[in-house]
Formats: structure tokens, sequence, C-alpha cells
């Protein structure tokens, strides 16, 4: 008779997770680093007690906002190639819910994070509980199926038993790279703790191992062939090229054939900007070299991106008539977009299948030319745009210094706002692994509690947390997590007294702006005269060391002593309100059809002109 283990269902959970293992390449590691959680009625006596309890190697980390842990654990999955990452549990009801924007962000970024909140009780014996949401529809109704849209595997535990059929499917989803993202097992509180007699077996070290899976041959040759015939290709380098570590793969592709690269905002890195072929950032928040590249190219090949619409400004980057998509995608519904010809497959394995396919050829000497040409260009722009004419910081300026004075082995991570767009088109990528960005939901308040998760992940690494105002006000708090754990990063602050880059998209609109600065209310309009925050007193009472810097050359000095400071730092960036840097691409933000304004009718007819540009590929 096969043996088995008395204990509840949490302990059943925990010590699962303590024994899983991932293996890429003949490497195997622990795939979850710990857990996060906050505790409440709804998991402390559950999941709670068997972390107090279990002895193995999955360490409790106590964050101070649900949201701002799952997006530490995203970011830690991130920073790892999504080959490890984190589970998190919360109590039933609000602890829940505020997981709900992590899961979405996990999930639209194809990074795996385990959810565990807790819920109602399966009995229903003392129902209406504490924090229950009461459905006249069902009895089976909680708040935790808000979770069933963000996540990529949902499921409910109402016996404890399940959990041995519930836990593996969850780790297939999880280590898969093809449909990974937020996986939500919902636990009632009094199944948590109930016995069952476990299967021994269950809770033994299983390593899940990640096969590097070749695309079809057939659809390797059409790709090779559409290639050789392509006049003016055209590469995008998205994040799946760095959740493969197809980095030197891409780089060498790029040195055989000299087609061009353009990176997404998760793909920046995975060509670095010294070599020949990289052209930065395409799309919305493109460079002029390659947004001009991309405009005319006739083969585009994309490797590891989701086409999302900054990439392919609302579908009008592309304009030749007869233009074709070559998609290297681990995902075949990702491979599909644009009607591309679908290599799905492993990013790594794929491009050097590529690569030795097209052996011999190379895009002609005058493509190559106009390349040179079109870097040297944005190279000059990039230059004028990054130094301010008074002396006084401007953001563009900002990550012009944060790049020179960051280096080697240092990470920025950034998310929403006006930032993404300025630094995508003007950071000079040295490494794979020195720019983090999330941007595929946008998220603010991201930023302090991603940096954490990047430190987690790589603590050899200098972490830097880029953001606005803004996103500290809405989520800062893995500040103290960050200090209590006595792991370092350095939050760099821009103060601009509002939802700046929103106001711009205002105005851009024909707008004045309206309810996105920080101002008093006055006369009936919050239009009166800037809130005073005082962030470095708040970053100082939650313990970091905090800097001032007003030019460019504090903030040099700033970012040189923060470096040698032991604990978590914030240097505070007061700035003046900006219009931000122009684009060099268009992105559909609808604007309203009928209008008293003069200036919203005019943005209206630019409007529709620009429409017209837009594409359906098929």
């Amino acid at each position: 008779m096969a043996k088995s283990v008395r204990i509840t269902l949490a302990q059943a959970i925990v010590r699962f997770l303590d024994a899983q293992r991932v293996s890429r390449d003949g490497e195997a590691h622990r795939f979850f680093r710990g857990v996060f959680g906050i505790f409440g009625h709804g998991n402390v006596t559950g999941l709670g007690q068997a972390l107090e309890e279990h002895e193995g190697g999955l360490p409790y980390f106590q964050p101070k906002n649900e949201q701002g842990m799952v997006h530490t654990a995203i970011a830690y999955a991130k920073a790892r190639r999504r080959l490890a990452t984190f589970a998190c549990t919360s109590s039933i009801g609000p602890g829940a819910t505020n997981m709900v924007t992590g899961a979405a962000t996990a999930t639209i970024n194809r990074l795996p994070v385990l959810l565990l909140p807790g819920d109602i009780f399966a009995s229903r014996a003392p129902q209406p509980v504490l924090q229950q949401l009461e459905s006249p529809q069902s009895m089976d109704v909680s708040v935790n199926d808000c979770f069933r849209p963000v996540s990529r595997y949902w499921d409910r535990i109402q016996r404890p038993e399940q959990i041995l059929y519930a836990l593996p499917e969850a780790l297939r989803v999880l280590a898969d790279p093809a449909e990974t993202g937020a996986v939500t097992l919902c636990l009632p509180q009094d199944v948590q703790a109930e016995a069952f007699d476990c299967p021994a077996h269950f809770l033994q070290e299983r390593v899940h191992v990640i096969e590097r899976r070749p695309c079809a041959r057939e659809r390797l040759e059409e790709a090779v062939a559409l290639l050789r015939r392509a006049r003016r290709p055209f590469c995008i380098a998205g994040g799946g090229v760095h959740y493969a570590a197809a980095e030197e793969a891409l780089r060498r592709f790029a040195d055989a054939t000299g087609i061009p690269v353009g990176v997404t905002q998760a793909g920046m890195g995975a060509l670095p900007d010294a070599h020949g072929a990289c052209l930065g950032a395409v799309g919305v928040t493109g460079t002029g070299a390659a947004n001009r590249i991309a405009r005319d190219a006739d083969v585009v090949l994309t490797v590891g991106t989701r086409l999302s619409d900054f990439t392919t400004a609302s579908k009008t980057q592309f304009q030749d008539e007869g233009v074709r998509f070559i998609a290297i995608n681990v995902n075949a519904f990702d491979a599909a977009k644009h009607g591309a010809l679908p290599l799905v497959g492993d990013a790594r394995r794929v491009l050097e299948e590529l690569t030795g396919a097209l052996a011999g050829w190379r895009v002609s000497p005058a493509y190559g030319a106009e390349l040179s040409t079109a870097r040297e260009e944005w190279a000059r722009v990039r230059e004028e745009l990054t130094r301010s004419p008074d002396g006084r910081l401007t953001q563009a300026e900002v990550i012009r210094v944060l790049n020179d004075e960051a280096g080697p082995g240092s990470t920025v991570v950034h998310a929403a706002g006006g930032i993404p767009g300025d630094i995508h088109k003007l950071w000079r990528a040295k490494e794979a692994d020195d720019y983090h960005s999330e941007y595929g939901y946008s998220c603010m308040g991201y930023e302090v509690a991603g940096a954490l998760g990047v430190k987690l992940a790589r603590p050899e690494r200098e972490v830097y947390a880029l953001l606005g105002d803004g996103s500290y006000l809405m989520l800062s708090q893995e500040l103290l997590t960050s200090i209590q754990e006595g792991t370092k990063i350095t939050v760099i602050l821009l103060d601009n007294h509002g939802y700046q880059c929103i106001h711009n998209l205002q105005r851009g609109s024909g707008s004045r702006g309206f309810g996105n600065e920080f101002r008093a209310r006055r006369g009936g309009r919050l239009e009166g005269e800037p809130l005073a925050v005082d962030f470095v007193q708040n970053a100082r009472s939650l313990g970091a060391r905090t800097f001032t810097a007003t030019t460019a050359a504090e903030l040099s000095r700033a970012l040189s002593e923060a470096k040698a400071v032991e604990t978590s730092c914030l240097i505070y960036v007061p700035l003046e309100t900006s219009s931000g840097l122009p684009g060099t691409s268009w992105w559909d933000v609808p604007i309203a059809e009928e209008s008293a304004s003069a200036s919203v009718r005019e943005k209206r007819t630019a409007y529709e002109d620009a429409k017209k540009k837009q594409r359906f590929y098929y």
C-alpha cells in the first residue's frame, strides 16, 4: 500500500511548493523563491500556520501591500527569465481583491506567479462571514471570482484532496513558457485547516523540464525563402528574446545577415545599443532611426513579441504595400498576429536554425549604408534632446545622466506615465539586464515593488526604480520591505506635481487640461497652487537614505554617493512640468467627434486623417 502522511491542506501546499524544481539546458533549480503574504482571518490559521511550522527552504516575506507583493513576485520572475517566481497569499475580501491588479499585470506580461487568496467557508455553515460578498444567484460566488479573467488557470479547492490535482495543473501552466501567467487557487479558510491523507510521493522533489522546441521545418523553409527575397527586412526583438536567453543567438543572426533590429519595451537590451544593427526602440515610443526603417520594411521578422499597439503604432508603423510578417514565438496565439508566417518554437533555437539556413545571404550594401546613416542621425538628435539649454533638469536629461552613471551591473526599473515614452527612446542598453520595463499593463505603482523583486532575483546588481510622484503616491510601501530585508534599491523620484503624462495627452488632444495636476481646489475646480509634498521626509520616515538633485551635476553626484550606501536610498528630483519628448509615430487615442471647442474639433480632423494609415494584416 502506498505511503501517506496526515497533514492539512495548507501544509501540503507549502511542502509541495518547496519541492518544485525547473530545469532548462540541464540546469535545475528551485522554482519558488518563497511566499509573500499578508495575514488575516482567511489565511493566518491555515497557510500562516503551515508557513510558521515549515522547516524547509521556502521562506516567508512580509510585504506591506497585496498588490505590491504580486508586482515584486513578477518582477523577480522577469529578472529570472520566467524560471523562478514566488507564491503570494492573502486573506479573503480586500486582501484578495488587492491582488487582482497584480494578477492582470502578470498575465498580460506572460510572467508566472502563484496566487493563494483565502476564500469563504466551503461548509457555508457560518456565512455570511466577515468580508464575504453575498450573491443571490449562487452561494458559490465570492470576490475571488474576479481572478478568473486575469488568470491563466483558476480553481477553488473545496476539499483537501482536490489539491492533488490542482497543484500539478498549476505547475504545468506556470512552468510552460507558452502558457504562463497568473495562476490562482482559491482556498476556503476552513478547508485550509482540514487534514487528509496525502500521498508521500506528492511531496517529493519534482523537476519540470522546459524544452527548447523547434519550429516546423516547412515553416522555416518558407521563412528563409521570404527573407532571401526581401529588399528591406526589419527585425523586432521583444521580451521573448530575454526569456529564452536568446540574446547571443540574435547577435549572431544580426552579424550574419545585417538585418536591422528594433526593440520593444520588454526587448530592450536584446541587442546592445553599440551593435551596428541596433536601431533602438520601435513604435510609438521609438527612435527616429528604427521607425524610419520600419516604415518602409517589406519583411518584418518579430521575435518574442505580442505586437501591442505601442509597437505597431496602432497598426500604422509598417506602410510598405506588400509587407509580410514572420513571427518567432513560443506562443501560437502571438505567432499568428498580423497574418504572420508563424515559426512556433523556442526563440533561441529557431534563431539558430534560421541563421544557419540563411548562410551566405546578407542585406544589400546600399541598405546597410542607409542603416548606418539612420543610426548616426538619431545619435545627433538624442544628444540634443538630452541636454538642457538653461541648466534646469529635464526628464530626458535625468535619463541620460542615469544611463551614464549606472554603468554595467545595474538595472533601471520603470513602468507607467511619461517615463516609458522618454526612456525607451533615449536609453542606450549596454547589456541584456540593464533595462526592466513593465509596459504590457503600464501599471502605476509597479516601480518600487518591481525594483525589490529585481534585487531579490539579482542581488549582485545595483537596482534603480525610476518613477514620478504620481506612481510613488500610489504604491511605494515596499520601500520599507526592502529596508526590512536588507535588500538595497535606489528610488529616483521625479516630482512634476501630477499625472503630467496624461495632462500632456489631454492638451495634445485639444483640451486645456483637466484633473491631472496635484493642485488645491479653488473656485470649485482643482486649479489652485500645486500641493506641497515632502517626499524626502516621507522616505526618511521609512528608513531610507535621501538625496536631492536639481542639476545634472547634483544628480551625478547623488547617484555616485548612493552607490556607496548599504541601505535603500531615494533621490528626489524636482522637475518643471514639461510636454515630454516629441514622438516619431502615431498612437490611436480617439478624439471627441463632437465638441464646442475649436481646438478639439481641429484635433478630431487630424485624428481622422491619421486613421487612414491604419492597416489590416491577414
